[in-house]
């Protein structure tokens, strides 16, 4: 594997160590194999870990495939997969609902991710950056490579992922909230999450209203973290359960009504701003 990137203009000066251990988040085995093998280049030039590279400068990482661990994915069908945006390092696709992101078992062969390896194939193989529910659809995004994903991790870690979910909730919700309570396993049913401020782990979900649509409401949420089932949890917390909700409504009939409308993100390397919509949306 042979990666190249430009530094940004702007980009202060640092070490390579700094770059690769800091910036990059290579960790220490590959900054091994980078440093032993002469595998670094800036402007096709071997470099020194404790040399200094700056804005401009075009930096090249030479790696062997055994530098990461080998992953088997099954593949699936290229034809499923909707490209929102692509390029070197990462992808972001768009879920139809009722499909899962990963698979669970070693055998399984339609989720997102055998699609999308076999849409890869054999150039590249996806990596698992953040997970939308079966039944959500909607923008999601995956690392090309075992190289950029823990930058990615990080970043969605930090919350400079923005992502915003269009959603549909029973009743008539009149004003925005900002959900904060605590999400935790239900000891109850192994598939549900439930309201736990005691011991549940930090939720944050803005909710904002877009539209009323009869005898339920048009809703946009915006998460700052990234708990499993967080916005149907949140929202039927607050009594407005999401439409179509198997699991955490008395109404369900449909498809769930949760669609990841909106993703952006400053990417990693170029540093340019990387927005996309999902289209169809939910209203």
């Amino acid at each position: 594997m042979k990666f190249t990137m430009t530094l940004p203009a702007d980009a202060p000066a640092k070490t390579v160590k700094e770059l690769l251990e800091e910036d990059w988040l290579v960790p220490r085995k590959v900054r091994h194999f980078i440093r032993t093998r002469k595998g670094l280049l800036v402007n096709g030039q071997p470099r020194h870990f404790q040399e200094l590279v700056q804005g401009n400068d075009q930096i090249t990482v030479i790696l062997e495939a055994t530098d990461y661990p080998v992953r088997q994915i099954l593949s699936g069908d290229p034809r499923q997969i909707a490209v929102l945006y692509e390029d070197e390092h990462l992808i972001i696709v768009n879920k139809p609902a009722g499909m899962k992101t990963h698979p669970n078992q070693p055998d399984e062969k339609d989720t997102l991710l055998n699609h999308l390896a076999a849409y890869l194939a054999p150039s590249a193989e996806p990596h698992v950056v953040h997970r939308l529910d079966k039944e959500t659809s909607g923008a999601i995004l995956f690392a090309k490579n075992p190289f950029v994903l823990p930058i990615l991790g990080r970043m969605l870690e930090q919350k400079t992922i923005f992502r915003r979910y269009q959603a549909v909730v029973h009743g008539e919700l009149n004003t925005d909230h900002t959900i904060t309570k605590k999400i935790g396993r239900d000891r109850h049913d192994r598939r549900k999450r439930r309201i736990d401020q005691k011991h549940g782990k930090a939720a944050v979900t803005h909710v904002t209203v877009a539209k009323h649509l009869g005898k339920s409401t048009a809703v946009f949420c915006r998460l700052e973290t990234g708990r499993t089932h967080q916005i149907r949890v949140h929202l039927a917390s607050i009594g407005h359960p999401l439409a179509g909700d198997p699991l955490y409504s008395q109404k369900a009939s449909g498809r769930l009504m949760l669609h990841a409308f909106e993703l952006q993100l400053v990417h990693p390397f170029t540093k340019e701003t990387i927005q996309v919509i999902a289209q169809p949306s939910l209203w």
